[in-house]
């Protein structure tokens, strides 16, 4: 099976798609998301987000964290923390708090950031 939860090493669950996996549309997760497949389309996720060095989406990606190992083409909105590790490949649009671009991670695009505006 393709898509299946588990839990992590602190017992919080999460969801995953893995190695091997192709999803064409939107998922939206309330927990922790990883993906290992192939992604073209939309993801909503409250949590975070993890691309592993396999994964790869095509789309958009909207969540609370995240950190990215494999390839994405296309937006990025990310709340808080936003972490390129020297395995990423992103092309596109960046819009996060918080940017952490580890030695040879790969960026060409666009980024903006924000500071949470005190009311």
């Amino acid at each position: 099976m393709a898509n299946y939860t588990q839990q992590n090493a602190s017992g919080t669950l999460y969801n995953a798609l893995t190695s091997g996996s192709k999803i064409i549309g939107t998922i939206v997760a309330d927990s922790d998301i990883r993906i290992d497949g192939f992604l073209e389309g939309e993801l909503q996720c409250s949590g975070k987000v993890v691309i592993g060095e396999k994964g790869f989406v095509k789309g958009t990606i909207t969540c609370q964290n995240a950190e990215i190992l494999g390839k994405i083409e296309g937006k990025l909105a990310v709340k808080d923390t936003l972490a390129l590790r020297s395995t990423s490949h992103i092309k596109g649009e960046i819009k996060t708090n918080i940017l952490i671009i580890e030695p040879n991670a790969v960026f060409n695009g666009t980024c903006s950031m924000k500071q949470d505006e005190k009311k």
